[in-house]
């Protein structure tokens, strides 16, 4: 049986790093969050996960008891060094192929030799993100979805050099925080967005050509298949510019059409239309900035 996991470490204080950081506190473990050295990104991180938090006390998945004691056990830093001591680093910085690889090369040369690495991208291929980092058995995908304390899913992406034991662990850590695994291969997209990014992109090129109105778009999916929020809602949750990152890599790894991001969300992201984050998207979002 491998060695637990019992200290984290995440690399992105945004909406994805955070969320991971405030479900592994709640589920009693120590992580250290690092952030970017600029003004403000730690007042800024901390104030996302105090924001969150107190949402769930509001909708009573916590009392403020649990908050502050899942508060008192994350970390906030700028310091790449600061994770040295963590037996599980996990990479959630931008959709950015060059950036991502940088990082874990940054942090392949900081932790232990036999700390487990692994990157919570949505489409790039693990092994590209493994080149540069020594020991790359170790380099595993651990891609949680949004918002990450709500969603239940985590997709475990073997690489081609990734070891039996680096799978175990990753198990063992996403059943310790309450989450569900699936494994899958270390294609682009791997398996949640090659099912989801057609259906989507189909949503954006029907409300592109006007074919329908983006409500009726939305309520077809939900009443007509279940589903408990529409595609373009679901695109505005996810962030037109994450969404059109995910898109680029799918579509030039495959070539395939039904990858391809739709035209208007190059024009979206260029207006600051990036969806819930930032206030408006598909859809306007009172009292978010």
């Amino acid at each position: 049986m491998s060695k637990p996991i019992t200290s984290v470490a995440v690399v992105g204080g945004g909406f994805i790093g955070a969320g991971i950081a405030e479900t592994v506190a709640f589920a009693g473990m120590p992580v250290v969050v690092r952030v970017r050295e600029r003004p403000g990104s730690l007042d800024a991180a901390r104030q996302r996960l105090e924001s969150s938090l107190d949402r769930a006390v509001k909708r009573g998945k916590c009392d403020a008891a649990d908050r502050d004691s899942a508060l008192g056990r994350i970390t906030l830093t700028t310091e790449l060094k600061d994770l040295a001591g963590a037996d599980l680093v996990i990479e959630a910085v931008p959709e950015n192929e060059e950036l991502k690889i940088s990082i874990m090369q940054a942090i392949g040369g900081i932790v232990a030799d036999d700390a487990v690495i692994a990157s919570s991208t949505s489409s790039i291929p693990i092994a590209q993100l493994a080149s540069g980092v020594h020991n790359p058995d170790r380099v595993v995908g651990l891609h949680f979805f949004s918002p990450v304390p709500v969603m239940a899913l985590v997709e475990i992406v073997r690489a081609l050099d990734t070891s039996d034991e680096t799978i175990e662990k990753a198990h063992m850590f996403v059943e310790r925080i309450g989450k569900q695994a699936i494994e899958t291969k270390d294609r682009c997209g791997f398996l949640v967005n090659c099912l989801l990014i057609p259906y989507l992109m189909t949503a954006v090129r029907a409300y592109e050509e006007n074919y329908a109105s983006r409500e009726d778009i939305d309520e077809a999916m939900k009443l007509g298949c279940g589903h408990p929020m529409g595609p373009l809602t679901l695109c505005d949750l996810i962030g037109v510019d994450v969404l059109y990152a995910v898109c680029g890599s799918m579509y030039n790894e495959f070539k395939r059409d039904e990858y391809a991001p739709r035209p208007m969300m190059r024009r979206m992201i260029a207006a600051g239309r990036l969806g819930r984050k930032s206030g408006r998207g598909f859809y306007e979002y009172a009292g978010r900035v």
